[in-house]
């Protein structure tokens, strides 16, 4: 009798981490899924466990027992003003920090963190980012993300744990948050939007797309103690963005040409210069390093921002 690998996802109750147990689960494996707070789910191959604080020695030991490979999901997911960088230290680096070093002791075949774009550049960048662009994170989201990757491969370099880091851009999908759940509900509105002639170009990632990223690295030769860019194939406009999500709803684009510089002056003159800077700047990333380890998207972006628009 064949025993199936036995992976554990911490952050099992963010958006990532349910979609991510879920599909592990559908592609033969057991999962251990951990959440700060109960997470109930009805499937016989997924264990919940509520971890609490995971910084903590004791808890990272007790939860990475008798696991093949962990996928380490949690974390304080976005950057927020008013937040003091010691609570992103406590909750991105301490944490890993602890897992890490369990799952080293534990001798856990495999370690896959789930980093950020962010961890190299800020909000927007010019030029096409890979990973040879040179880390200059621009907050202290960014930085604890970089952070945790150093450690991880640190604490884990020459131990029979091989770690992947992998760095998503924005990712989007069904029962997403933060600002592309904003920009969904934007593009759900009745009214045109201003955004027609906006120019900025910005690399997305499917949520489908990074599932099909973590199961390919969690057995990937090449992908063996290496960090990862992870984005769809295509880049897109902000107006790309609001056709596909409206043409997922069966409604037209209603997008005006208002000039990209008025907008972005009365973002600006409101405050919200950083919305500003994502609306025009440019963010893109290629993910060529890990398409040369085997992996490939599953979906293209039009169509995948069109099926979260549905549901």
């Amino acid at each position: 009798m064949t025993v199936k690998p036995r992976i554990l996802v911490t952050g099992a109750s963010g958006f990532i981490g349910k979609h991510l147990v879920r599909s592990l689960s559908e592609s033969g494996y057991l999962v251990r899924a951990a959440a700060r707070q109960p997470v109930i789910f009805d499937d016989p191959n997924v264990e919940g466990i509520a971890l609490g604080d995971m910084s903590r020695s004791f808890a990272a030991e007790y939860v990475v027992r008798g696991v093949d490979a962990v996928i380490h999901a949690a974390g304080m997911a976005h950057a927020r003003a008013g937040i003091p960088d010691a609570a992103y230290t406590a909750i991105n680096v301490d944490a890993t920090r602890q897992l890490a070093r369990a799952a080293r002791a534990a001798r856990v075949k495999r370690f896959v963190l789930i980093s950020s774009v962010r961890a190299q550049v800020g909000a927007s960048h010019d030029g096409v980012v890979t990973e040879a662009t040179p880390a200059s994170p621009t907050d202290a989201y960014g930085r604890s993300k970089i952070a945790a990757e150093a450690i991880t491969a640190e604490l884990l370099a020459g131990s029979g744990t091989h770690w992947t880091v992998l760095r998503p851009v924005l990712v989007y999908g069904p029962g997403v948050k933060g600002n592309m759940a904003a920009l969904m509900r934007l593009a759900a509105s009745p009214y045109p939007l201003p955004f027609g002639a906006m120019k900025g170009r910005r690399s997305l990632l499917s949520i489908g797309n990074l599932l099909a990223a973590i199961k390919h690295v969690l057995g990937a030769e090449a992908a063996k103690d290496a960090s990862f860019i992870v984005a769809d194939s295509t880049p897109v406009t902000i107006a790309d963005i609001i056709r596909a999500l409206r043409k997922g709803r069966g409604h037209p684009s209603m997008l005006l040409p208002i000039p990209e510089v008025a907008i972005a002056a009365a973002l600006r003159m409101a405050g919200k210069a950083e919305i500003a800077d994502r609306l025009s700047g440019d963010l893109v990333a290629d993910a060529g390093r890990l398409r040369q380890t085997g992996w490939q998207p599953v979906e293209a972006t039009a169509e995948a921002l069109a099926s979260a628009a549905r549901g």
